[in-house]
């Protein structure tokens, strides 16, 4: 829960050209909006919160869109869009029952897909020293990226216990201390930064651009797939599938919170498909001990010296531990298609269309220059169009054999 609430951020934030001071104010108010929301989880507000033993945090799903709305209209423009699309998720919540037939196999494996494969680029940049840095592609970052890629590679396949399942922080850690050693490492922010402090409202200011709206209110959608598959795994511990009640407080409580954290400059929050793993392992299906760890995130966001910490982790570092967290969510959704869809030539047809275009427009983005601005916004995204894409086709195409886009069996 910790290093992926920390590498959200500064990913977003190295792709924006946040200067470093700054990229300690967006990872503090990710860590305490995601413990928060963790708590309310745990016990409901009202509707807002499905009682259950569910870690939050910064979802990659947005990690795409907020870098693409990010370069184009600025941070303010962000979190007006995060907070405003917000009500997406919350509707999709208490409406869920209508709703979950709409999101077959084969829609949600190709947006998981399509999320992996437009980061992938995003850690490759990342690992050569960032966008923008003078010495970019420089042999020390592909040193200390390589590194971490390789420690975190091997300790996940021939590690045991904890040294597997912390594999990636293992990775980050021997690479810090390596980079440290190669002169990459500034701690002076740490040193300037306060003990204690409250995240600020509105730090990076609010603005409303409705092309931006219209695509992380797509966001919200993929993110609400993620949170009911994330429920349904946890809950699969104690040998049941979730009822209406859980499932509906759990997306509402996504989208209360996320539009709440984006009003204090944090990004938005979903459930951590991680801890279903942790859950189903352990076999501790229980609240409290969630809500412990929510309110470790919060107390851990409330210092910020531990924020300016994480904010001096070089680009090298995050991008050897991104690209095998990216290439990992992209054969997660290829594992959902093989799993759970028959690949009949209609199947093939909406995965190839939807990656098809969805890349497309994501690494030729020059292609789409001359369309208006608010368009532009809202196709230039990979993730967007491509999800949109497979929706619509899979909503109209005439199904062979039964029920191609649906589960196996």
């Amino acid at each position: 829960m910790l290093l992926s609430n920390v590498t959200m951020p500064l990913i977003i934030a190295g792709a924006l050209g946040v200067p470093p001071e700054q990229v300690a104010i967006l990872v503090q108010a990710v860590l305490v909006m995601a413990g928060l929301a963790t708590i309310v989880q745990a016990y409901p507000i009202g509707p807002v919160g499905g009682r259950i033993p569910v870690v939050m945090g910064t979802s990659v799903a947005f990690v795409g869109a907020s870098i693409a709305i990010g370069r184009q209209f600025g941070l303010a423009a962000v979190f007006g869009a995060c907070a405003v699309a917000a009500l997406v998720e919350v509707a999709l919540g208490f409406s869920i029952g209508r709703v979950r037939r709409f999101f077959p196999p084969l829609v949600n494996g190709t947006v998981v897909m399509l999320i992996g494969l437009t980061l992938i680029p995003v850690g490759v940049d990342y690992a050569a020293g960032g966008v923008g840095a003078a010495d970019y592609g420089a042999p020390v970052h592909l040193v200390v990226a390589g590194l971490v890629f390789a420690v975190t590679l091997a300790l996940n396949q021939w590690g045991r216990g904890v040294l597997s399942y912390a594999s990636v922080l293992v990775g980050v850690l021997v690479g810090y201390v390596v980079a440290a050693a190669a002169g990459l490492v500034n701690l002076a922010p740490v040193t300037a930064a306060a003990w204690l402090q409250a995240p600020a409202p509105l730090a990076f200011g609010f603005e409303l651009r409705w092309s931006a709206v219209l695509v992380m209110a797509f966001v919200y959608v993929i993110s609400t797939m993620e949170t009911i598959g994330d429920i349904s795994g946890i809950v699969a511990a104690e040998g049941r599938e979730p009822t209406t009640a859980e499932l509906r407080g759990g997306l509402v409580a996504d989208g209360v919170m996320s539009g709440l954290a984006a009003l204090f400059s944090a990004f938005p929050n979903t459930s951590y498909s991680q801890n279903v793993g942790l859950v189903n392992l352990t076999g501790v299906v229980s609240r409290h001990v969630t809500a412990i760890t929510g309110a470790m995130l919060v107390a851990l966001g409330l210092v910020p010296k531990v924020a300016a910490l994480f904010a001096s982790i070089p680009p090298a570092v995050v991008g050897g531990a991104g690209l095998i967290l990216f290439a990992m969510i992209f054969a997660s959704g290829a594992a959902i298609v093989h799993r759970g869809v028959v690949m009949t030539r209609r199947s093939m047809v909406i995965l190839a269309a939807s990656i098809g275009l969805g890349l497309g427009v994501e690494l030729r983005p020059e292609a789409i220059q001359a369309l208006p601005e608010g368009i532009r916004a809202l196709v230039g995204a990979g993730l967007v169009t491509g999800g949109i894409v497979a929706l619509v086709l899979n909503a109209v195409l005439p199904e062979e054999g039964g029920a191609a886009g649906q589960p196996r069996g």
